[in-house]
């Protein structure tokens, strides 16, 4: 990140009461999305049961990236700073990755879950913990690849390859994303219909709906800056129509969005809520259930 004095000056001057209000909502978005996603991080990481099912380890991707991206905002959101290519107060396209990581994860958690419920056979023999942890990591590596090629080459190379990486790349995981929810709801509502009750069913149905609604929330803050980065990058025009990030509503939603998605998981998980609630933000009650391992169950 630049050392330039422009990173020292607030998001705006603080010369009104808009502006105060402002500067303490980007701080407070922050400090929820960091002390949201480090819960869910540590019940999930504190939890055997919820550590050995694949779904959760995208989850505990998905937190990590957005903590990053909540400490992060402290300096992209909270101070004056426009993170484009050729800004001194850039951060070498570092933050932005963080929130591609999540996007990342919650696409692979789509697939993940289509692949659990359409083939469980096939899949508890292809998708062992290992093969899972693999993915993620390639998510990682991949992510951080792009930023050191954005960084190694000249800003014009660079604003080519991220032109032409939006365009094609937001295009193509935005209808894969929506065909993804439209099959995942077809197999949520009529197909795990037909099985017999049972639990098993009762904890597919759970997942796949879980991951229905993160990923509608997610298009819902995502779609406004998608189509924006598109129009603009098809045209050849700039892509930053305020001062700075944090006060550009489209850029703001995806950080809204940080904080939604762990809100969703504890909402929609009843394992995870009860490791969170008794070994995370409650920790003297001495375990789940007085030390009794909770069934993973959302």
């Amino acid at each position: 990140m630049s050392n330039s004095s422009q990173a020292l000056s607030p998001v705006l001057p603080l010369t009104s009461f808009g502006n105060v209000l402002m500067f303490l909502f980007n701080i407070l978005l922050a400090a929820t999305i960091i002390f949201l996603n480090v819960s869910v991080s540590l019940a999930i990481l504190l939890d055997g049961a919820l550590r050995g099912e694949n779904r959760f380890m995208y989850m505990l991707s998905t937190c990590l990236s957005d903590v990053c991206t909540g400490v992060s905002y402290y300096y992209a959101g909270v101070l004056d700073v426009r993170d484009s290519f050729d800004s001194p107060t850039r951060t070498y396209y570092i933050v932005p990755t963080f929130l591609g990581l999540s996007y990342m994860a919650i696409l692979a958690a789509q697939a993940d879950r289509y692949h659990a419920v359409v083939s469980p056979f096939k899949y508890s023999q292809r998708m062992t913990r290992n093969r899972t942890l693999l993915v993620i990591l390639a998510c990682w590596v991949y992510a951080f690849l792009i930023v050191a090629a954005n960084n190694l080459v000249t800003i014009g190379v660079a604003k080519r390859i991220t032109s032409f990486g939006s365009l094609v790349g937001n295009i193509l995981t935005v209808i894969i994303m929506i065909g993804l929810n439209i099959q995942l709801f077809v197999i949520a509502r009529f197909h795990l219909e037909r099985e017999p009750p049972s639990e098993e069913r009762d904890s597919k149905r759970s997942s796949v709906y879980l991951i229905l609604v993160v990923a509608v929330f997610f298009l819902g803050t995502w779609l406004p800056i998608f189509c924006h980065v598109i129009v603009c990058n098809f045209f050849g025009t700039t892509c930053y129509t305020f001062r700075n990030e944090g006060t550009d509503p489209l850029r703001i939603l995806p950080r809204v969005n940080a904080a939604l998605t762990p809100i969703l998981y504890i909402r929609g998980c009843s394992g995870l809520r009860a490791t969170l609630l008794a070994r995370v933000w409650s920790p003297r009650c001495g375990g789940v259930g007085g030390g009794k391992r909770v069934m993973a169950r959302c």
